[in-house]
């Protein structure tokens, strides 16, 4: 989880902020409302537009030099950096995203194609650490930019997550043109050269951060439940520097907040996981790609787990047991996402009166009824101050009349993903189709219908 806002100021780039500045039509610092949008669309036509819009997030408003997603959309971010600092996890979701793009028509092939070469390019020849990304990079230089200060080296799950987005841009573009082949090249590169196994320390558990400078000091071991079930699965799958199984099976599965098991609502059983689920998003980051669909393993069925997850965190908003204004059936969803004192991992543990729109939406292939009257109502009752350049704004509090107006890759690239996933299964079915990802898969002892 994202528990922590560096205040680090380390040097101002100055040319490339002003570049930034000076391209108006990227600047998403203004609230204009989309003109000659009907006021009543159909579900598919809603779904249309919010995908679309969202989508230029990840196009219009890429980094000029690396093409990698911005962490976020305002400028003065982290001091003059918030148009340098890009990220290597909502860039992952930002690469499946360009492959939305294309199956949508909302760019060409050899648009994306191109695109891609550039961010990969960057990825090879910027920092890593035993193969892995770090969690921000400057975009015009690709040298680490510190998460916080021990945070200056390799993140796993971050990589995992940007790694998971490129295997599903190698499975779509299987072309057999001379640029589409060379892409290909370049991503099984990056895939093969992190070494999972080294992010281990020789224990039965994976360690979050590796730094150059600080080594393992963090010492952040991913256990218990949460986003980073992606990050053992595909640890298990690298063809080059594989994990043993026992250190899933032994590790990520130690973790105090593991396995649950209660009841909520008298209705829906939890199989893993804290209290209440956690946040939304350990619901969708992992999931992006890894099918859910009648994946089953010795701990849950993570369909089960994913839908109830996503019930309980509705119900939880429209029982609202602090009273917060606005929260009800068609205005809930708890994620983390910025909010009017800054930004938290929002959840029914964690509960600041922050609906973020990208919990619902991103859950409608779990809910999809309830997610899409969720989606309305943002965008019919909330579309002036909610809406803009680049689809839904990051969140919104009715208690403390605070909108957001500004953008996370994060939260902005699941919206994309998941729609698509919910209209036609694409992303889950490109990602599935890794055969290296078959053998991790089948070497923790999961099964799927793709298996």
């Amino acid at each position: 989880m994202k528990q922590y806002v560096s205040g680090l100021r380390l040097f101002t780039i100055g040319l490339l902020s002003a570049l930034f500045l000076m391209c108006s039509e990227k600047s998403p610092e203004t609230k204009e409302e989309q003109s000659n949008t009907p006021e009543v669309l159909t579900d598919e036509e809603l779904l249309d537009l919010v995908q679309s819009q969202t989508f230029k997030y990840f196009w219009d408003f890429a980094h000029p030099v690396s093409g990698m997603a911005l962490e976020r959309s305002n400028k003065d971010a982290y001091g003059v950096e918030g148009y340098e600092i890009v990220t290597s996890g909502g860039s992952g979701f930002g690469v499946m995203a360009l492959v939305v793009g294309v199956e949508r028509n909302y760019i060409g092939r050899t648009e994306a194609v191109e695109r891609l070469h550039t961010i990969v390019d960057f990825l090879l020849t910027g920092d890593r650490f035993h193969g892995a990304f770090p969690h921000w990079y400057y975009g015009s230089t690709g040298r680490v930019r510190p998460f916080f200060t021990e945070d200056n080296g390799g993140d796993i799950v971050e990589t995992s997550f940007m790694i998971q987005g490129l295997l599903t841009a190698r499975q779509y573009f299987d072309g057999d043109t001379e640029e589409e082949i060379l892409l290909r090249e370049k991503i099984n590169r990056l895939w093969q050269e992190v070494e999972w196994d080294w992010y281990t320390q020789g224990q039965e558990v994976l360690t979050w951060h590796w730094s150059p400078e600080y080594e393992w000091t963090i010492n952040h071991q991913i256990k218990g439940y949460n986003e980073a079930l992606i990050t053992y699965v595909l640890a298990a799958s690298s063809p080059t520097h594989p994990i043993s199984p026992s250190v899933y099976h032994n590790g990520w599965t130690s973790g105090a907040d593991f396995t649950n098991g209660q009841e909520y609502y008298s209705q829906w059983t939890l199989p893993l996981g804290p209290d209440y689920g956690g946040p939304l998003f350990f619901a969708h980051y992992s999931f992006l790609g890894l099918d859910p669909r009648g994946l089953e393993d010795a701990y849950a069925d993570y369909w089960l787990q994913n839908v109830n997850h996503s019930l309980i965190n509705r119900a939880y908003c429209v029982e609202n047991p602090r009273g917060y204004v606005g929260y009800g059936r068609l205005n809930w969803g708890l994620t983390a996402s910025d909010n009017h004192q800054g930004y938290s991992a929002h959840s029914p543990t964690n509960d600041l009166g922050v609906i973020s729109p990208t919990a619902a939406i991103s859950s409608l292939p779990y809910t999809p009824e309830y997610s899409m009257e969720a989606l309305r109502n943002f965008y019919e009752n909330h579309r002036e101050r909610l809406w803009g350049p680049y689809g839904f704004y990051d969140a919104f509090n009715l208690t403390e009349d605070w909108y957001a107006d500004n953008y996370l890759a994060i939260d902005q690239g699941p919206i994309v993903v998941m729609i698509e996933n919910h209209r036609t299964g694409l992303l889950w079915e490109l990602f599935m189709s890794c055969p290296e990802v078959k053998t991790g898969l089948t070497a923790l002892g999961f099964t799927s219908p793709h298996l």
